[in-house]
This record gives structure tokens, C-alpha cells and sequence, in this order.
């Protein structure tokens, strides 16, 4: 928001104050000023001065040689380039020895003339280009006849202004308009606020008589304000308009147009102008567009409307979008005569998705999605009619043809001043906040030790307690709020177990050669469920960026599958990638879905390459389980983890096994099918996941420091004949139970199955390591221990090879 200091001590006294100072109480009180721009600065001996004669330069094709009246006894010689530069107008010029846009203008010659200044345009004044006049976009700016000659042209421009830029946040919707900030800086300086007169005269002929106004929905549109101004005039807008408005960043048109800008600035209400002739039919119907219907809005763009935009219309077609803007065929131009001035409170939310419709933001558009002070709808009408009848000539038809079902209220809050002690840590007396409350213009009444306040309308963003507690505090001072240091006990920072957890998978899975990977909570229908270990009623978003982002996951690995494929699709022929991430599995009791952490892997191509030795190892099962082996054996549950054979969708049937922990399946580890990755477009890829959250559930026992052995241990070889189902994990169950103490390691070294092996048979070799850490073990020690285990063997059918 541009704030103009001449403009806004029309409402408040701010005599006395720099601007720099009053920038800081500002800024102090919540409202950043983040600019305070001097439109004088670089500007220095700038006078009014006429045109007498213009000859053509006779060494250019586009100079001229102009004779300039400043009141003086002889004219100036000033050589100007400007292509609207003419005899008899009233110009901006800087003197020899000026300064325009922070550079000395000096007596000097073009093209041999001499050239006594420079004739100015607006831009080479400071005001940006997007502001200016059209009619001057292009060359220098003409001032009114009205204006003497030899006048400070500073002066005249109102360039001896000072702008303050406020950084608002989107609570403060109040601040959006000039009373808004006079409202804040009196109650900041603690002076009274002077709000414009919109009193003016009517003639006896009736608006309703000559405009019906009707609203189909007024939820969305639940007040609605007409009025008719006859015998307008349409011309320039005084000088003082245009400045105020150029200051504001807004471009000026004419003195119709201009006064509803005016307004919007001053009131924060928007305002629209319809050209009544044009409308055609004496009607204005507010409803919801029908899908495809067309408008031409005041950019001179076609658009297609939606069934959900409300639109202005005639009673036959859209004159205007809600909020949004006007039509081009009702626009107000030079031959306009009767004018009907809209003012009215449209749904923010409604306005808020026309606009995202449409494409199209503007001035009132953000003013609606924000809210606007419902009473000042009429006010601001009152407030263009008489400027119309002042500026424009007009002749105001008496009343306002309304539709009214708009809720006033102020709202209430009521809240105790320990209350707002308590939450500032101060002592605050009851005076002192009922003081602050009456200087913001509150409604407010001390009864039974509690405040009773009644917000202005004004301030949409009160609401509750704690709104009433920040604004005393802001206006108390912040810097009077007295600095404590928390009371409580330091204790030094620590990861807790999960954290703890979390990062030790991370550390060992990247010393493992993986790379982590985020990837989105959202995913399709059908790929919600796949690979899930466990499945739920699934939750999908009411409105998603799009169908393959519509509904939370119940397995991490599908997009983790499809960021290998894309590296792999990229001539990365080795990809090993994990996330550790959220799945989503129906709800809990409150409603919201119920979030569980898991660990997901997936790997392909070389997992060791060695160009100088020509060795090659393809990651395969094994690979992939030695790295959950040795995450698990990080994370102290690696004795408690068993691997079974099983099945899983979308796996290869026989690389596939569940990963049980404590006999309780948590995940699963295997091979994609091989279907699956023809699919995908990729060679033998191997994936894990399991559920993070029942490892960290379990039981950890504390880290015992075991002594260096004094003693040595005994290795036995022994090789095994079995049927080929039969599983390495069930010969090392009745080896291990068969060793009982001394039996220490038990490491499968070698499987065979081929030449001089009987069909449907395989040779398993183990190798069993004995040790005692009391005695060093004698032969015969060893030798009565491996007998037991081989005999444990032959009874369970198992043969030695």
C-alpha cells in the first residue's frame, strides 16, 4: 500500500512529524513501512513556463526550437524533442543549473542551438511510466490553463509529497485504503480522525425510477448499491486527482473513471461505473454466469466465464465480473452522459475463484478476497456521487436502489485484563487498555473485571481474545515488553531414540553405497496399494493437483521404484537408492489418517566394478540382504531378524522373503517379477521395505563391552547332502541346537548343485566355529561337540558329503 503524507493529513494531523519518524511509530505500532520515498529528491529549480513559439530545428527532423514565458522580461531558448510539444502550452521545464532525476541540467547547445534548460515529461520526473496520463506516455506532460506561469513546478505536481510503502500482511485488509491508515496513525499518535463530508445535493427525479436492481444468490452478493448520476461531463480529472492517483500507482483515464479509483483508495471499497445508455435496458441482475457464456472485460480480452462465476449483467448479458472487473461494452467514454455507480459487498472466496479462473487479478479483486468493511458500502457510493457532482457536473438522482441482507454486527469479544497480562507478562492497567482500546476506535465497556469490546467493522482480523491482547501490545510498544530469560532447568541437547534410529539407517545405508531419495506422500489409485505390506481404506484428496497425485501411499517402494527407472532411463546403468518415509493407512479416532514410517530399498546393475582387476559382481538377493543384515545388526536386532520364503505381488516368486522380527513379518526383500521389469524397461532389480516403526517398538537390551577372547577358537568344515527345497536356515537350527555353548558361529561358505550330485539333491557347506572363553578347547573337546552335531543330522535324514 502507497501512502501520500499530503493525502493523509486530510484526515489526521501529522504536522510536526518527519516523515522518517512517523515511519518508525508505524512500523513500531505492526505495520512495516518498507519505503519512505521523497518525490522531490533529485528535483531542484522546476518551473512552470508556456510555449510562444516552436520552430523545427533546421539540423534535426525531430527537434524544435521552443521560445518559453517563465514571467520573466525575456522568453527562454529551450531545444525540445518531444513529438506533442506545441505553441500556447503550459509545460514543465528545469532551469539551468537544476537538477532533474539526480542530474545537473546545464545551458548547452544541441545541434549548434543553444538550449537555456529541458522541457520535462513525467517519467523524467520520477513517476513511473505505468501511471502516466496516456495521452502524455509518450511525450511531455501539459499542465492545465489555470495554472500561472513561473510556479514551482514541484509545487504544482505535488512532487513536494513524501510516500510511505507499508508492508501489509493479509490480516490487515483495513489498511488497504487511506482512512484505514488514518484510522492506525491516529490511534498511534493519539489525535482525532477527520472522515470526508460525502454530503451533496440530489435533484428530485428518483434512481428507482430509472434502474431495477435484482441479486439471485446472496450468499455470494448479500448487498448491492445503486445510484444514477445524470448530466456528467466526462473530461482530464483536476490535477490533484491525477496526482494522488499517480502516486498510488495507479494510472488516471478521466474524471469518471478516476473518482471510483479515488474511492477505492480512500474508502477500500471498490467502486464500478456503468455507462447507463449502454446497459441498454434500465436493469442490473446479479447471478451466476451459465457455462461458456462470454464477456469482453475492460482489458479488451474475451473470456469465458464458468457456472460458478457470479457475474453483472443487463438482465440479458454480463456487463461485468464480480469483483473482478468491468465489461468493455458498458465502459464510460468521452460520450457518456448518465452514470450508474455500483458499489457493493461480494463472497471474497467467490471473487478469490473467478479471479483464479479468469487469469485476471485486480485492485478490487484483492481488496474482496480480503474482506471489506460492510459499512462502508454506502458511504463510498455517497462519496463518488458528490465528487461526480463536483468534478464531472453531474446532477445526482435522489436514493440508492439497494439490495440489502448484509450482517453489520460488529463482533463482539470479551476477555479479562489478567487474561491479557498474563499472556504478555506485564501489568497493564485496566485504564491504560480501556485508553488504547478508545484511541483504535473500539467499542468498548469494563464490567465485572472483564472488557466487553465491540470491533469496528473495519477490523475484520478481531476475533478472538488473543486479537484483542496483540493489540494493545503493539500499541503499548513492543519494546516496552520486558525481556526475561526462561526459567527452567538446562539440560545439554541429545537425539532421542527415534532420531537416533533414523540417523544410524541413514549412515549405514549410504556407507552401504545408497543413495537417499524423497519422494512424494501422493500417488494414484493404482498405485496406492501395490507392494503394501499391510492394506487399509485408502485416503484420497477432495481436490488433488492431479489424478496421479490424488491419494496417500500405503508402500514406499512404487515411487521409489519409478526414480530408479528414470536414472536408469538416463544411462545410469547402477542405481541403489532408499527412503525412509510415511504410508497411510485408513484412520485413526480423530479423523486423520493413521502415519507410519517405512524403510524402502531398491538396487540394480554392478554392485562391485573394478576396471583394472576385470572384476564384476551384479547386485543379486544376497546383495540386497547383506544390506538390510547389516543395518539390522546396527540397529542391535540382527539376532532376533529371521528371512522365510514367500510370496508377494509383483515379485519374482521364487527371490522373494519376508523379514520377520521376533517371528512377526515387518517386511519383505526379493526380486521384481520378471514381467514387472520388462515393464519397466529394466534388468534384475531387487527391493526391500519394511516397517520402521515396529523396530523401533521393540525391546533393545543395552550394549555389553565383551573382553578380547585370551583363548583360541576351532574351525570344522562340514558339507551336507540334501534335498534341494530344504533351506540353509533350517540345517543351522539343528546345528546351533545340537553345539549348545561351545558352538560360537555357524557360516554357510558354499552351496553346490551339478555333475556327481543325485537329482533333486544340493551340497551345503558349513563352517562351524568353536570356542570356550574360560579354557583354550583340546580336540577331543571339539570333536565330542562336532560329533553330537553330525549325529543331530543324520537323524533329521541329512547326509554328509
Amino acid at each position: 500500500m502507497l501512502v501520500s503524507l499530503k493525502w493523509l493529513s486530510q484526515y489526521v494531523d501529522i504536522s510536526g512529524l518527519e516523515p522518517e519518524e512517523l515511519a518508525e511509530k508505524i512500523t513500531r505500532s505492526g505495520i512495516e513501512v518498507e519505503a519512505v520515498n521523497h518525490l522531490s529528491k533529485g528535483l531542484k529549480k522546476l518551473q512552470i513556463g508556456q510555449i510562444k513559439e516552436a520552430t523545427p530545428h533546421p539540423d534535426s527532423d525531430h527537434l524544435n526550437i521552443c521560445q518559453v514565458d517563465f514571467g520573466e522580461e525575456e522568453l527562454a531558448q529551450i531545444v525540445c524533442g518531444a513529438p506533442n510539444v506545441a505553441v500556447g502550452q503550459k509545460i514543465v521545464a528545469v532551469r539551468p543549473n537544476g537538477y532533474v532525476g539526480g542530474k545537473k541540467i546545464k545551458k548547452g547547445k544541441l545541434r549548434g542551438t543553444v538550449s537555456m534548460g529541458m522541457i520535462c515529461s513525467l517519467q523524467e520526473l520520477g513517476i513511473d511510466g505505468k501511471t502516466v496520463p496516456k495521452a502524455y506516455a509518450d511525450g511531455i506532460y501539459v499542465v492545465s490553463d489555470d495554472v500561472p506561469v513561473g510556479a514551482d513546478a514541484i509545487e504544482v505536481l505535488g512532487l513536494d509529497d513524501v510516500v510511505l510503502e507499508l508492508g501489509l500482511t493479509p490480516n490487515r485488509a483495513d489498511a488497504m485504503s487511506m482512512l484505514g491508515v488514518a484510522y492506525e496513525v491516529a490511534a498511534i499518535l493519539d489525535q482525532e480522525i477527520t472522515l470526508p463530508d460525502t454530503a451533496h445535493e440530489t435533484i428530485a427525479e428518483k434512481a428507482a425510477d430509472v434502474i431495477k436492481v435484482s441479486v439471485e444468490d446472496t450468499k455470494l452478493n448479500p448487498m448491492y448499491a445503486a445510484k444514477v448520476v445524470k448530466n456528467v461531463k466526462v473530461a482530464e480529472s483536476p490535477l490533484w486527482l491525477q496526482q494522488y492517483l499517480m502516486v498510488s500507482g495507479i494510472r488516471p483515464l478521466n474524471n469518471i473513471v478516476d473518482i471510483t479509483n479515488y474511492i477505492l483508495l480512500e474508502y477500500g471499497q471498490p467502486l464500478h461505473a456503468f455507462d447507463y445508455d449502454q446497459l441498454g435496458t434500465g436493469e442490473i441482475a446479479v447471478r451466476l454466469a451459465t457455462e461458456g457464456e462470454a464477456i469482453k472485460t475492460l482489458d479488451e480480452k474475451d473470456r469465458t466465464l464458468k457456472a460458478t462465476n457470479l457475474v453483472i449483467t443487463n438482465g440479458e448479458k454480463p456487463v461485468a465480473v464480480a469483483g473482478v472487473m468491468g465489461g468493455f461494452d458498458s465502459e464510460v467514454t468521452e460520450a457518456t452522459t448518465t452514470v450508474v455507480i455500483e458499489s457493493a459487498y461480494f463472497d471474497g472466496l467467490s471473487v478469490r475463484y473467478t479471479s483464479k479462473d479468469l487469469g485476471l487479478r485486480s485492485e478490487a479483486s484483492a481488496r474482496f478476497e480480503k474482506g471489506l468493511d460492510p459499512n462502508r458500502v454506502l458511504p463510498a457510493a455517497e462519496r463518488a456521487a458528490q465528487l461526480m457532482a463536483e468534478l464531472a457536473g453531474g446532477d445526482v438522482l435522489e436514493g440508492t436502489v439497494l439490495v440489502d441482507e448484509l450482517d453489520k454486527e460488529p463482533a463482539r469479544v470479551v476477555v479479562s485484563p489478567d487474561f491479557i497480562n498474563n499472556r504478555l507478562g506485564m501489568k497493564i492497567s485496566l485504564n491504560e487498555m480501556v485508553s488504547i482500546l478508545k484511541r483504535l476506535r473500539f467499542d468498548v465497556e469494563p464490567a465485572n473485571g472483564l472488557l466487553i469490546i465491540d470491533a469496528p467493522t473495519r477490523r475484520q482480523d478481531i476475533k478472538i481474545e488473543e486479537d484483542i491482547v496483540e493489540e494493545i501490545a503493539r500499541l503499548y510498544g513492543y519494546d516496552e515488553i520486558p525481556t526475561t530469560l526462561p526459567v527452567a532447568e538446562i539440560v545439554p541437547g541429545r537425539l532421542n531414540r527415534n532420531q537416533q534410529v533414523r540417523r544410524t539407517i541413514r549412515y549405514q545405508l549410504e556407507e552401504a553405497g545408497l543413495y537417499q531419495a524423497l519422494t512424494y506422500s501422493l500417488t494414484s489409485d493404482a498405485l496406492a496399494q501395490k507392494y503394501a505390506l499391510e492394506t487399509a481404506p485408502t485416503t484420497r484428496l477432495l481436490m488433488p493437483m492431479s489424478e496421479e497425485r490424488s491419494t496417500l501411499r500405503q508402500s514406499v517402494l512404487p515411487h521409489l521404484i519409478e526414480s530408479l527407472v528414470y536414472n536408469i532411463s538416463r544411462q545410469a546403468d547402477t542405481v541403489a537408492l532408499y527412503e525412509i518415509g510415511s504410508v497411510f493407512l485408513g484412520e485413526t479416532a480423530e479423523g486423520l489418517p493413521l502415519e507410519r514410517e517405512h524403510v524402502a530399498l531398491a538396487m540394480t546393475g554392478k554392485w562391485v566394478e573394478n576396471a583394472w582387476q576385470g572384476e564384476h559382481k551384479q547386485v543379486d538377493f544376497f546383495v540386497l540382504k547383506g544390506a538390510l543384515e547389516a543395518l539390522f545388526e546396527k540397529l542391535s536386532v540382527a539376532d532376533r531378524i529371521t528371512y522365510v520364503a514367500a510370496k508377494v505381488d509383483g515379485m519374482h516368486p521364487g527371490r522373494t522373503a519376508d523379514i520377520l522380527l521376533d517371528g512377526e513379518r515387518i517386511g519383505f526383500l526379493g526380486q521384481l517379477h520378471p514381467q514387472e521389469q520388462k515393464n519397466l524397461g529394466v534388468k534384475d532389480t531387487f527391493v526391500a521395505e519394511f516397517n520402521l516403526a515396529q523396530v523401533l517398538a521393540a525391546d533393545i537390551a543395552p550394549l555389553q563391552y565383551v573382553a578380547v577372547p585370551r583363548f583360541p577358537s576351532i574351525s570344522r568344515d562340514i558339507a551336507l547332502v540334501v534335498d534341494r527345497t530344504t533351506t540353509a536356515a533350517s540345517l543351522e537350527e539343528i546345528i546351533t541346537a545340537a553345539g549348545g555353548k561351545l558352538l560360537k558361529a555357524v557360516n554357510v561358505f558354499d552351496v553346490y548343485e551339478g555333475d556327481h550330485m543325485e537329482a533333486g539333491k544340493k551340497s551345503i557347506a558349513f563352517s562351524l566355529t568353536y570356542f570356550d572363553p574360560e579354557r583354550t578347547l583340546t580336540d577331543e573337546d571339539v570333536t565330542a561337540v562336532h560329533d553330537k552335531v553330525v549325529a543331530a543330522l543324520q537323524e533329521n535324514g541329512v547326509t554328509l558329503r
